[in-house]
């Protein structure tokens, strides 16, 4: 009587599986950089998109724009700059940066062209 009593597995059938995981994270870690990134800028045009919110809230009470965020009781999430908060009569624009994103700015204009980019609607936080 002739017993197969093979446990585990060859070297080959190792070998093998190490590189299909290797394949698989090759492919998979560039996206997961991308995702990150886009988290980023989303936290971005998200903290600009509140901070219309507070400039509004303080001019209807009044009557002026400020750049000054205690005043708009404005705090950015984690990793955005302070807001550069620019205004004029009747106008106001703000830019901000992230910590982890390098060489990326948004910008928001209110009653103002976007000066980041010309093709943003008013109001409309965009990024370059």
């Amino acid at each position: 009587m002739l017993r197969n009593t093979r446990k585990g597995f060859t070297l080959i059938e190792l070998l093998i599986v190490v590189v299909i995981i290797g394949i698989l994270a090759a492919i998979a870690i560039p996206k997961f950089a991308n995702t990150k990134e886009k988290a980023y800028i989303a936290a971005m045009k998200s903290d600009l998109r509140n901070l219309v919110t507070a400039e509004e809230a303080f001019f209807s009470d009044s009557v002026k724009y400020s750049t000054d965020t205690a005043a708009l009781r404005f705090r950015p999430s984690t990793g955005v700059g302070a807001p550069a908060i620019v205004v004029g009569a009747g106008f106001w624009t703000a830019s901000v940066t992230h910590t982890q994103v390098s060489g990326r700015t948004c910008q928001i204009a209110v009653n103002t062209p976007n000066t980041l980019v010309t093709t943003a609607g008013d109001g409309e936080p965009a990024c370059k």
